[in-house]
């Protein structure tokens, strides 16, 4: 008899979850709260670790037709423009890792999960139906949605995001940690913006106590920007997408260069007239797992950002959470072993990684915004050391992960 696993969330870690589970044998009933599947507007970045996994999941073709592939990581001074250092992507990637680096709207990774899950079966998905509470007693895991439906099953995935109520209710977390960092995010057609502008390439912009990254998304007929700045935060963190003034980014930019400025002006006209404009979200995360039990206890485990939710500065939030998938995919097949056992071996296995992406996270951001003496620092040894500093081997080869099931 198939086993039954409940996944709480909608977003790119609760189908990958869903996907991972059907595909090792499982029975899915997905419950998000949201009465549509979709997901804001947004860039995603994947490495070679990442692409690996949605390959092994037969995806290759559905990401090469929605994806851009950059060829380089520049680095640049935010506040001479200057270029500091440069990455090889595009072939060097595949040749060093043995897959590319992908850019991609947040959309598109979306709905290509979603096609993959609808195409797996027997797997439900339950829209506009929230899961409040569960009781993991017996040998079983009874949910109860906010309509007041009790569902049992086997095992409970809690995937749903930075506020999960999986979470709060198996480790009784404390709210997620407020970064005191702002993220201005803008998508815009390429073609609207002047030639000059228009790139193929991911380009980091490093400045005091702010940063920026720009890439292609949609095959390169969008260009993701995103200006990362520190100050004051929102009040109402949990309603985290904010439509965000002009005046305020304009002030955080003053002293960058003309380059980034022109840059970000082209970029907020065009989302203006068309409508989407900038928006804000405050940045929040939580300290580094400490143990295996921060992801999993008895018939509950936790996926992506409801386990561990980190800050940007190493492009890895949604990658982490497909590498989790892919965990729980090759624990979940181990048909031998009981359910508590299969749900201990993927956070044994995946915990520690986690951890040392977080804390690698929160490291990146006090060198991306360093100020004074470590700026000068971090930019000499970046014009030294170029490739040394920027490729992440440990990250892209997969250490600590076991190669995706098929």
């Amino acid at each position: 008899m198939r086993k039954q696993v409940v996944v709480a969330g909608g977003g790119i870690g609760g189908l990958a979850a869903a996907l991972a589970a059907s595909k090792a044998g499982w029975d899915v009933r997905l419950f998000e709260r949201a009465a549509a599947f979709s997901e804001v507007g947004a860039g995603v970045q994947a490495g070679p670790n990442v692409v690996r996994c949605l390959q092994a999941w037969g995806l290759q073709g559905a990401l090469e037709a929605v994806a851009a592939f950059p060829d380089s990581l520049r680095v640049r001074s935010a506040v001479s423009g200057q270029e500091l250092a440069r990455l090889a992507l595009g072939a060097t990637a595949v040749e060093r890792y043995g897959a590319a680096y992908a850019t991609l709207h947040r959309a598109d990774l979306h709905g290509l999960l979603h096609a993959a899950v609808q195409q797996a079966t027997p797997t439900q998905l339950h829209l506009d139906e929230a899961i409040d509470a569960f009781d993991d007693a017996d040998g079983v895991v009874t949910v109860r949605t906010r309509r007041g439906k009790a569902v049992e099953s086997d095992a409970l995935i809690g995937a749903d995001g930075l506020w999960s109520r999986t979470r709060s209710q198996l480790l009784g977390a404390a709210a997620p940690r407020v970064t005191g960092h702002l993220a201005y995010r803008a998508l815009v057609p390429q073609q609207a913006l002047p030639a000059a502008l228009r790139t193929a390439q991911v380009t980091a912009w490093l400045g005091p106590r702010l940063h920026a990254v720009q890439y292609p998304v949609r095959r390169g007929e969008l260009l993701n920007l995103v200006v990362i700045v520190q100050g004051p935060v929102p009040s109402d963190l949990e309603d985290w997408d904010h439509a965000a003034q002009a005046q305020g980014l304009d002030h955080a930019l003053q002293g960058t260069c003309t380059a980034l400025q022109d840059l970000v002006r082209n970029v907020g006209d065009v989302g203006e007239a068309g409508g989407t404009g900038w928006r804000l979200w405050p940045l929040c995360d939580r300290p580094p797992l400490r143990s295996a039990d921060d992801m999993a206890r008895g018939l509950v485990a936790l996926l992506g950002d409801a386990a561990h939710p980190m800050r940007p500065y190493l492009a890895q939030g949604a990658g982490m959470a497909i590498e989790d998938a892919v965990e729980l995919q090759r624990a979940l097949s181990m048909h031998d072993l009981e359910v508590p056992l299969q749900l201990r071996r993927y956070a044994l296995n995946r915990w520690q990684r986690n951890a040392r992406v977080q804390a690698r996270s929160v490291r990146n951001g006090r060198v991306f915004h360093a100020t004074g003496l470590v700026r000068w620092g971090r930019d000499w040894s970046l014009r030294l050391l170029g490739e040394r500093v920027l490729d992440v081997p440990w990250l892209y080869r997969g250490e600590g992960v076991g190669e995706p099931p098929l």
